[in-house]
């Protein structure tokens, strides 16, 4: 997976991204990131990429033109890193903004399939809707506030698309059975040691009886969500069986 930021703090995106997880991905040629500084795509001589919005208002508005080269950019160095320089189809563009349908687990997943994808970060009022129409194919939220600007989100959403990327983990079964799989939360987990103030382990873990185990983790898994988040459980694959849980 190749990420690609368009951002006025490319710093900010490089340095949250090249630690943990994700840096050791990168640093084994899993994933790749670069990050774009829009403002070196200014034709203004302060490199300025912001102007006054038309109409009036509060604030100021990104500025396509920057936007538009700085995207240019991105795609033909996507092009001649490709054989003959080939691409099928041109690579999403995802413009982080509250108006944009709200990030999920299922959405990663989709998003994990690509081979290269585009994070347009906006600061400001927004950007410029004219540069929006032409280059943006997917608009998303990571939830319903305001942040001040669209680097944090990005960082999420890469967080997230990357788990899902054979390789980044070191256990990649890990991937499949965690918290929002089959619309579930993940089920408590311990570790040793088997006692702590006076809270021990349930037996069940310590019985080595595997069938039992799992049984018993999706049953936590169904109370657990219907606990916290009963609105998952409304798309939930569950049993007749597992069903009767949620009556007790």
């Amino acid at each position: 997976m190749n990420y690609h930021v368009l951002t006025l703090f490319p710093e900010m995106i490089l340095q949250g991204l090249n630690t943990s997880i994700t840096g050791r991905a990168l640093e084994k040629g899993i994933l790749s990131l670069e990050a774009i500084n829009i403002r070196d795509f200014s034709e203004n001589k302060h490199n300025k990429v912001d102007d006054y919005p038309y109409g009036g208002g509060a604030g100021m508005v990104m500025a396509a033109g920057p936007v538009y080269r700085a995207y240019e950019h991105t795609v033909d160095s996507i092009k001649k890193s490709c054989l003959n320089d080939n691409m099928e189809k041109k690579p999403r563009v995802i413009y982080l903004t509250p108006q944009g349908k709200v990030f999920h687990q299922t959405i990663a997943e989709e998003l994990a399939k690509e081979e290269d994808l585009i994070f347009l970060c906006g600061h400001y009022e927004g950007i410029d809707e004219r540069v929006l129409e032409m280059i943006v194919t997917d608009y998303i939220s990571i939830g319903d506030y305001v942040l001040t600007g669209g680097e944090l989100p990005a960082m999420v959403m890469i967080d997230a698309i990357s788990r899902l990327i054979p390789g980044v983990l070191n256990n990649d079964v890990s991937a499949e059975f965690e918290s929002l799989q089959d619309n579930l939360l993940e089920y408590p987990q311990y570790t040793r040691p088997e006692e702590f103030m006076g809270k021990g382990v349930p037996e069940v873990l310590l019985s080595g009886h595997h069938g039992n185990i799992d049984k018993w983790r999706r049953e936590q898994s169904i109370i657990r969500t219907a606990k916290n988040r009963p609105d998952l459980l409304e798309k939930a694959n569950l049993s007749k069986d597992e069903k009767k849980i949620l009556e007790n």
